[in-house]
């Protein structure tokens, strides 16, 4: 009985997956906006990398100031 809900839960979850998997954005509009965030998330991997916040000189906005 159990394995037979769980097989019924794992077959709807394939259906749904594979009903999904081919849709396509229709419009100019939705292609424009994905091509702007992932434009904007390339970005944000180079500005926002380790090697970047980490090893660059201080600046007023950093969570530590010098002692007096």
């Amino acid at each position: 009985m159990l394995f037979g809900i769980l097989g019924a839960i794992i077959l709807l979850l394939i259906v749904i997956l594979l009903r999904r998997g081919g849709s396509r954005t229709e419009n100019a509009d939705g292609l424009l906006i994905e091509q702007e965030a992932r434009i904007q998330a390339a970005k944000d991997r180079v500005s926002y990398n380790s090697f970047a916040v980490h090893n660059g000189p201080p600046t007023q906005s950093d969570s530590y100031q010098r002692r007096r």
